[in-house]
């Protein structure tokens, strides 16, 4: 029986390597689905453009069923139709709208970040 003694340093990084490996892996299979399964979706008659809730447990819905839009309200027990929608009534969204938004909060947080440091730097002096 051959045993391998390998250096506490050697063992830390082949386990940091396995790891790093193995969430890429998991990355890439994540988003493989999602777009697999929104692919599943693609011409179908019934979509769901916005969803916000309302309460807990309890959402508002504005859904595409065909040429209309509907207003529904969604909760764990029952689905309730609310009224139609004239199309010409809704907002456009732009894809990726909340990325960006997160984005430029985080710039924010960034700067803010920034200059509380340099503020600390000149309080140091």
């Amino acid at each position: 029986m051959i045993i391998l003694s390998a250096s506490p340093y050697a063992q830390l990084i082949t386990v940091l390597v396995v790891f790093v490996i193995v969430l890429a892996i998991t990355a890439v299979v994540t988003k493989w689905l999602a777009n697999y399964q929104k692919g599943q979706n693609v011409g179908r008659n019934i979509e769901v453009i916005e969803t916000t809730p309302i309460a807990n447990n309890k959402w508002m819905q504005i859904i595409r069923v065909g040429n209309t839009y509907k207003v529904i309200a969604v909760s764990r027990e029952n689905v309730t139709f609310l009224g139609d929608i004239d199309p010409s009534e809704l907002k456009e969204i732009k894809p990726g709208g909340s990325k960006s938004a997160f984005k430029s909060m985080f710039e924010k947080a960034l700067k803010k970040d920034k200059n509380s440091s340099a503020d600390a730097e000149v309080d140091k002096k």
